[in-house]
């Protein structure tokens, strides 16, 4: 089964997919960006079962239910601060999106919409950022089946034309 990678400018909060993945903070209780909408949009429930999970390091994912959103699921990942480069950035990062498809794949989500993980207040830079999101998303795909699609969405026009230019770039 190939799965459809794409992406497209939008607001994440509304996708009818089966997950959708939040780039939270550590504590998991809600904060600016991406997270705050996805918080004030799924309602005061989410937080309550944040509360349960006790946190999320940086690399790693937790689901919860999705609450008031179309989604079902949310899947909570940290992405790394950006500080410069050279303190395993990139590794985090690839990490966040390694361990949002395989707790996807092992909670039966065939439908999947990543933010650009880090790249707003954390300052990932977005042509870097997408790189590592796309490659390893595709590097991912060929041991964690399952999926039919898996979508970036972008908030800018800006971060969509980044991205699609690395999907084109790496297709084949």
């Amino acid at each position: 089964m190939t799965t459809l990678l794409r992406a497209l400018q939008g607001n994440i909060t509304t996708l009818a997919v089966d997950a959708i993945v939040n780039a939270a903070n550590s504590s998991l209780l809600g904060g600016g960006g991406v997270d705050g909408a996805i918080h004030r949009a799924a309602g005061p429930e989410l937080v309550h079962e944040c509360r349960l999970l006790g946190g999320c390091k940086t690399g790693q994912a937790k689901l919860t239910k999705g609450y008031r959103l179309a989604a079902r699921h949310i899947i909570h990942t940290v992405g790394p601060v950006w500080r410069g480069g050279v303190h395993g950035e990139a590794e985090l990062l690839a990490a966040c999106y390694r361990n949002s498809l395989q707790l996807a794949a092992g909670n039966g989500i065939a439908t999947l919409a990543f933010p650009s993980i880090s790249t707003g207040i954390y300052g990932y830079p977005i042509e870097l950022a997408a790189r590592v999101a796309v490659n390893t998303v595709r590097s991912t795909l060929k041991t964690v089946g399952g999926f039919t699609e898996v979508i970036f969405c972008c908030f800018s026009p800006g971060d969509l034309q980044v991205y699609e230019e690395v999907l084109n770039e790496t297709a084949g």
